[in-house]
């Protein structure tokens, strides 16, 4: 079977652990899915209008997480990490059931989720992977943040720059071939924050379940984590894992070449948004062995969950 046809999981994952934000407690239960069907969340809590489909204009909040609702007003946090774990190792298709309005942080990366989809191995399908092909260049400019996309040949590159007034983060900056590169470090690299900010945080009732468990925290010039740093780009590596599970909200796989700096949820589903404005932007295209080389999908990763 080929790898360029749809994917989901072969076993069930569960998992437990709290939400960053609301610190309650969460239990998820990530189950294989039909072809074609794409992501599904369902709220297990709540008895009736519990389905919510990540969608670029199903985002309801880009405010240190994305945010996905239906039109029922439930809605879904955090998820950005699953759907980063989704998009690098190949699955097309997964229902997520989870008894509460956002994801579990687990470790603060997608270190956890990677490693339980491939311990759950994969199942491939007959129908083949779809994919938008960026035909325009598109640009946002926010103040001193900047986004685009433009045409690429076969690849989805991004090139993801970071600018922090603490000096220990400073400025970094990462090109990532999603395709092409190993993703380990994009995978194991943690949510992070000043820790000066964390009383304005918790006064937007936000970080509630946070700790030096599920984030790096970064006093000045010293890493507050016993175990330091996981790599040398973990901050902006972390940011282009919330990127590649941003863009994945649009539903395809992407072939385009992405540029950031000091962007965010926000400024993705900004671009996302305006992407999809005009067809002309973008075109869909079914992916079959005699028009994309194997080199197109991250094999690294299918070999290790097959």
């Amino acid at each position: 079977m080929s790898v360029l046809n749809q994917k989901t999981i072969k076993k069930n994952i569960v998992l437990n652990g709290v939400a960053l934000h609301s610190g309650k407690m969460v239990h998820m239960e990530i189950k294989p899915s039909q072809p074609n069907t794409g992501i599904i969340f369902k709220r297990t809590d709540l008895k009736s209008n519990n389905i919510i489909i990540p969608g670029i204009f199903n985002v309801s909040s880009a405010i240190f997480c994305t945010t996905i609702s239906n039109d029922y007003g439930a809605k879904i946090s955090t998820i950005e990490h699953l759907m980063g774990a989704f998009y690098g190792m190949g699955i097309d298709n997964a229902l997520v059931e989870v008894d509460g309005d956002e994801l579990p942080i687990l470790d603060g990366s997608a270190k956890i989720y990677v490693e339980e989809i491939s311990h759950s191995g994969v199942v491939f399908s007959n129908s083949p992977i779809k994919v938008i092909k960026i035909e325009n260049k598109i640009t946002l400019r926010e103040g001193k943040k900047f986004i685009s996309f433009e045409p690429s040949k076969l690849s989805l590159d991004i090139d993801f720059e970071i600018v922090y007034e603490n000096s220990l983060i400073g400025t970094q900056r990462n090109l990532v071939k999603v395709y092409e590169d190993d993703l380990t470090d994009v995978f194991n690299s943690r949510t992070f924050c000043v820790y000066a900010d964390i009383e304005k945080l918790k006064k937007m009732n936000l970080v509630k379940g946070g700790s030096l468990e599920n984030a790096i925290v970064v006093n000045d010039k010293k890493v507050l984590n016993d175990d330091g740093l996981r790599n040398k780009l973990e901050f902006v590596n972390h940011k282009i894992l919330d990127c590649i599970g941003d863009l994945y909200l649009s539903g395809y796989k992407i072939i385009g070449k992405l540029k950031c700096s000091q962007g965010g949820h926000k400024l993705t589903n900004q671009l996302l948004r305006k992407v999809f404005e005009n067809d002309a932007n973008f075109s869909v295209i079914e992916v079959k062995e005699n028009k994309v080389p194997h080199s197109f999908i991250n094999k690294r990763y299918l070999k290790s969950i097959a």
